[in-house]
């Protein structure tokens, strides 16, 4: 369904009324939520890219919780999300050792 799309509902049952009004309002959070994570992921991988290791340390924790929450959630699903911190991790290790070196 189309973002924003008003939602058709063919019964005039009360439940299905709540359940389509519950949907609606589960979406905009949903949609919300898979933005906040997108958007940290992405201002990781921007640090990660600039070979900033002092901004991707500080970004490393909120995008490791955000994807946590949305695999919980079920915003993402479980396994992607760990494959999404397992790169992003993976990518930080390595632009940490190569600090260090």
């Amino acid at each position: 369904m189309a973002q924003g799309a008003p939602t058709k509902v063919k019964k005039r049952k009360k439940s299905v009324l709540k359940r389509a009004a519950q949907a609606l309002v589960r979406g905009d959070r949903n949609r919300a939520d898979r933005t906040r994570v997108r958007s940290a992921i992405k201002r990781m991988r921007t640090a990660l890219a600039a070979k900033d290791a002092k901004a991707a340390s500080e970004l490393l924790g909120p995008t490791m919780s955000a994807l946590d929450r949305a695999g919980a959630k079920g915003i993402l699903p479980r396994n992607t999300a760990n494959r999404y911190k397992s790169r992003l991790t993976v990518s930080y290790n390595h632009l940490r050792g190569s600090a260090k070196a």
